[in-house]
């Protein structure tokens, strides 16, 4: 696997981390505004975004190292 791959896995594991952040504020949110992640759609949506960009870090590393080893 490039690098070049390994990058592209992170952002779209980030691009769909903030769709999902999205969504979890459309359907569920905080009707109250006392929460501070959940209270307005671009904290949701950037927190999901950086959730699933660290999920694609560790998921790429990991398919990384494994094809690496196939080698």
């Amino acid at each position: 696997m490039s690098k070049n791959r390994k990058l592209w896995l992170k952002f779209i594991f980030a691009f769909v981390g903030a769709i999902s952040g999205f969504v979890y504020w459309k359907l569920i949110g905080c009707s109250t505004g006392m929460c501070p992640i959940k209270s307005v759609w671009y904290f949701s949506t950037l927190w999901g975004m950086t959730m699933g960009f660290v999920l694609g870090d560790l998921l790429s590393g990991f398919i990384w190292r494994r094809a690496r080893e196939n080698e």
